[in-house]
C-alpha cells in the first residue's frame, strides 16, 4: 500500500511514552521523572483553519527571542481585522506599514511571498493536510521564501501533532541529548538521527523531552 493510501500517524502521548522508555532507558527515566514533577506531553493536535497563520507566525518568530518576537508579533496582528491574520489583507498592506511594526526587510519578503503563494494556491489547501505526509508537506512549504525544513518540522510538530519528526538541525535537541547521555561534546546531526532511531515511530515526543531537557539544568 503507497503511503498516500493511509492517513499520516498522530501523536499519541500515552503509546508514545510507553514504548520511548522501552526502546531507550535513559530517555524513559527522564520521562518519568518530568512527569512526576509538571505532568503528561502537552504536545495536542492545533485547529488549523489557514496555514497563514502558524508559518506567518513562524517566519516572524525566527532568529528571534521570545520576548521580541512575541512583540512583534502583536503588532503584526493589530494590523489585522479584529487580530486575525490572513493572507488577503497582508497583500493590501504598504511595505511600510509592515516595517513599522518591527518586521526586517527579508521577513516582510518572506510573508509577502507566503501570502502571495497561497493566495494562488500554490500551497496545500487546508482540507488537504491531514492527508499528505510529512515529507509532502516539507516539499511544499519549503518553496516558500523565508521558510525551511526546521519551520516545516515546528508546523507538523506543535500544529498538525505529526507522530515521527526528529528536527536533527535543532541546538535545543542537540544539547537535550548531549546531556541526557552525558556528552562531552553537543552530537552532531548525524549522530541525532542515528542515536534517534530508536525513538521512531514517536521521535516528535523524543524531541518534546530532549527539549525539556535543556531546560533543567
Amino acid at each position: 500500500m503507497p503511503p498516500e493510501a493511509h492517513a499520516p500517524a498522530l501523536l499519541k502521548p500515552q503509546a508514545a511514552a510507553t514504548q520511548l522508555a522501552a526502546a531507550d532507558p535513559a530517555l524513559g527515566a527522564f520521562i518519568t521523572r518530568h512527569v512526576q514533577a509538571n505532568g503528561p506531553c502537552t504536545l495536542q493536535p492545533q485547529r488549523v483553519t489557514s496555514l497563514f497563520h502558524p508559518l506567518s507566525r513562524s517566519i516572524i518568530y525566527q532568529q528571534l527571542s521570545g520576548r521580541a518576537a512575541g512583540t512583534i508579533h502583536q503588532r503584526f496582528l493589530q494590523l489585522f481585522p479584529q487580530r486575525r491574520a490572513s493572507a488577503a489583507r497582508l497583500l493590501a498592506l504598504p511595505y511600510d506599514a509592515l516595517r513599522a511594526v518591527g518586521l526586517s526587510h527579508n521577513k516582510v519578503l518572506a510573508l509577502q511571498d507566503l501570502a502571495s503563494k497561497i493566495r494562488s494556491r500554490q500551497l496545500p489547501p487546508v482540507a488537504q493536510l491531514s492527508t499528505l505526509h510529512d515529507q509532502q508537506l516539507i516539499d511544499a512549504l519549503v518553496q516558500v521564501r523565508g521558510i525551511g525544513v526546521w519551520t516545516v518540522q515546528m508546523f507538523l510538530m506543535f500544529s498538525l501533532c505529526r507522530a515521527d519528526v526528529l528536527p536533527v538541525d535543532d541546538l535545543g535537541i542537540r544539547k537535550g541529548l548531549m546531556l541526557l547521555d552525558d556528552m562531552a561534546q553537543l552530537p552532531t546531526p548525524k549522530q541525532v538521527a542515528e542515536r534517534g532511531r530508536c525513538w521512531q515511530p514517536w521521535s516528535t515526543m523524543a524531541s518534546w523531552y530532549l527539549w525539556r531537557r535543556t531546560e533543567m539544568l
